[in-house]
C-alpha cells in the first residue's frame, strides 16, 4: 500500500512539473483567432472592464452596435479561467496560463487514476497518465488560451463522475457529474452534449423509476447551479439563454458562411440544387473526422486498439457514458454540424475523451497481446505487454514533441504593418479586417471582421458599427470582397506594403438609398 501511495505521489509531482513545462514552454502568446479572442476578453475582465468586446469577429447573433457584450457566440469559461490567473499573477500571458497548467495536471491525474483503477497496475497508471499529459497533436495546444485544456479537464471529469454514478449508483456522483457538465457547457457550446448523455444514462439505470427521477433531478439541478448565472446573463443581453443563431451551422454550404452579412444560412440555400451538396458536405466531414479519430484522438497507431476496446466495454456501467459521448460527438460533427466540425469543432471537443482514449488504447494493445499469446506459445504475455505499452508511450512522446516543439508560438513583436497602421489612425477609430481579434491584441483598436460578401455591403456595416477604415491583407480576403478597382466610397491610403491595402471608408459619398 505504501508503495502505491509513493508511486501516486511521485507521478503527481512529475506530472505537475511536466504540465507547467508544456504549457509555458510551447506557447508564449496567442497564435490564432480563437486564442486571441479568449485572451483579449480575459484581459478586459482582469482589468475590471467586464464581459465587453470592442470588436466583432462574427455576424451571427451580432449586437446592434459596439462596444457590446462579449461571448455571445463562444462560451466564457476559457476567458474566465485566464482572467483569474491574471488577477492573481498579473495581466500577462504567463499569468493567464496558470490555470491551464493546473488543469492539464488535473487531466493527467485523471489518466493516472483510470490506469490505476481499470488497469490495476502501476505500469498502466503511469503510461496512461503520461500519454494524457503529452497529448500527441494536442501538446502544442495545451498552453493556448483556447478551450483545449479547460475542456479536457472539466469534460473528462463530467464523464468520469457519470461513470461512477452509473457504476456505484450513488447520488453524490450525479451531483458532481451535473456540475462538471455545466462547466463543460460553459466552456464549449457542444458541451451541452454532456448534459444529454447524463440524462440518457438515467433511462438505463437498473433502479426504480422514482430513484431515476430523483437522480435526474439532482443531476439537472447541479447543472443549472453551474449554468444558471450564465443563462440569466444571456437572457438579459439577448433574450435567449443560448447563443442566437447557433444552429445556423447546420445549413452552412461553406465554412465562410460563418462570416456572411447578414447571416443567411438556411435549408433553402443548402437544398437549392437538390440534396447533392448536403450529402457531399457530410461525406467530406465523415472522411475528415475519421482522419481526426485516427491521427488526433488515436495518436495515428492506437486508434484500432482503443475503438475495439471501447466496443468491448461499452456495456460496462462505468464506460457507458464515454461510449455514448464518443458516438454522439462524432455523429453531431459529421451529420449535424459538419463544417464547424471539420474546421476544429471535433478537434477541440475530443479533448474530453483524451484520458479515456489513452487507457483504452493501452488496454486494446494488451488485449491483442493476449490474443496472440494464445496462438504463439513462445510469447511471454507479461513481457510483451510491457514492451508494447512502453513502446506506445514513447511513440506518443515522439509525436508530441515533434509536433509541439516544431510549431512553438514564441513572443513576436507587433507586425510592422500593424504598427504603421496604428500610428496612422486614431486609437478610438475602428477598422474592418480579416482577423480583428489579432489586430486588437496588437494595437488595442477594435472593429469588425471582413464580411463574406461583395464590397457593396461595406458602407452598411461601417455605418452601423462606426467603422472608418478597411484593411485588406492579401491573400486572406474573402473571394466576394475582391474588386478590380475600389469603389468611390473607398480612398486608398498609401502603405509600404504590396500585400496589405488600407482604405478610408467615405460614408458621406454613399446615400442611404444606395446602401
Amino acid at each position: 500500500m505504501m508503495k502505491r501511495y509513493a508511486s501516486s505521489l511521485l507521478f503527481a509531482l512529475v506530472a505537475l512539473m511536466g504540465a507547467f513545462w508544456i504549457v509555458y514552454g510551447i506557447n508564449e502568446q496567442p497564435g490564432y483567432t480563437d486564442s486571441f479572442y479568449h485572451y483579449n476578453a480575459s484581459v478586459r475582465m482582469a482589468e475590471g472592464q467586464g464581459l465587453v468586446d470592442d470588436y466583432l469577429w462574427v455576424y451571427i447573433g451580432a449586437p446592434d452596435s459596439l462596444p457590446a457584450p462579449s461571448h455571445l457566440y463562444w462560451m466564457p469559461f476559457t476567458s474566465l479561467l485566464a482572467s483569474v490567473g491574471m488577477s492573481i499573477f498579473g495581466v500577462s500571458y504567463r499569468g493567464a496560463l496558470v490555470g491551464f497548467a493546473l488543469f492539464l495536471w488535473g487531466t493527467a491525474l485523471i489518466g493516472y487514476w483510470l490506469g490505476r483503477t481499470f488497469g490495476n497496475n502501476t505500469r498502466l497508471a503511469w503510461l496512461t497518465g503520461l500519454i494524457t499529459l503529452f497529448g500527441g497533436f494536442y501538446m502544442r495546444f495545451w498552453g493556448v488560451t483556447d478551450t483545449f485544456t479547460p475542456y479536457a479537464w472539466v469534460g473528462a471529469l463530467a464523464l468520469l463522475f457519470m461513470g461512477l454514478g452509473t457504476q456505484q449508483q450513488k447520488m453524490r456522483w450525479w451531483v458532481l457529474a451535473g456540475f462538471f457538465s455545466a462547466l463543460g457547457h460553459l466552456t464549449r457550446n457542444d458541451g451541452l452534449l454532456l448534459l444529454l448523455v447524463g440524462l440518457w444514462l438515467m433511462l438505463w439505470q437498473r433502479v426504480a423509476w422514482r430513484t431515476r427521477l430523483i437522480w435526474a433531478s439532482v443531476f439537472f439541478g447541479a447543472y443549472l447551479l453551474g449554468m444558471g448565472a450564465w443563462f440569466a446573463r444571456m437572457w438579459q443581453e439577448t433574450g435567449s439563454i443560448l447563443p442566437i443563431g447557433g444552429t445556423q451551422g447546420i445549413w452552412f454550404t461553406t465554412f465562410d458562411d460563418l462570416f456572411s452579412y447578414p447571416p443567411d444560412a438556411s435549408p433553402t440555400i443548402l437544398f437549392a440544387d437538390g440534396v447533392g451538396l448536403f450529402l457531399q458536405i457530410r461525406f467530406d466531414a465523415l472522411v475528415s473526422n475519421f482522419q481526426n479519430l485516427l491521427a488526433v484522438e488515436g495518436f495515428i497507431f492506437m486508434m484500432p486498439f482503443m475503438v475495439w476496446q471501447l466496443w468491448r466495454v461499452r456495456k460496462e456501467p462505468f464506460w457507458a457514458g464515454v461510449f455514448w459521448f464518443a458516438v454522439g460527438i462524432h455523429v453531431a460533427f459529421t451529420l449535424v454540424f459538419p463544417l464547424p466540425g471539420t474546421r476544429g469543432g471535433l478537434f477541440h471537443a475530443g479533448t474530453a475523451l483524451h484520458p479515456f482514449w489513452a487507457l483504452l488504447g493501452l488496454q486494446g494493445i494488451e488485449g491483442v497481446v493476449d490474443f496472440m499469446a494464445k496462438r504463439r506459445r513462445h510469447w511471454n504475455p507479461r513481457i510483451a505487454k510491457t514492451v508494447f505499452t512502453f513502446g506506445a508511450m514513447l511513440a506518443v512522446l515522439a509525436l508530441s514533441l515533434s509536433t509541439g516543439l516544431s510549431r512553438r508560438e514564441v513572443v513576436r513583436p507587433i507586425p510592422p504593418i500593424y504598427a504603421t497602421i496604428s500610428q496612422m489612425i486614431a486609437p478610438d477609430e475602428r477598422v474592418m479586417i480579416n482577423d480583428v481579434a489579432q489586430f486588437y491584441y496588437y494595437t488595442g483598436i477594435g472593429g469588425v471582421v471582413l464580411p463574406n460578401e461583395s464590397i457593396d455591403v461595406v458602407p452598411t456595416i461601417a455605418r452601423q458599427y462606426g467603422i472608418r477604415y478597411l484593411i485588406l491583407e492579401y491573400p486572406n480576403v474573402p473571394r466576394p470582397l475582391n474588386f478590380a478597382e475600389p469603389p468611390a466610397f473607398l480612398r486608398r491610403i498609401s502603405l509600404e506594403s504590396t500585400s496589405t491595402h488600407l482604405y478610408e471608408i467615405l460614408l458621406d459619398t454613399v446615400s442611404t438609398d444606395e446602401e
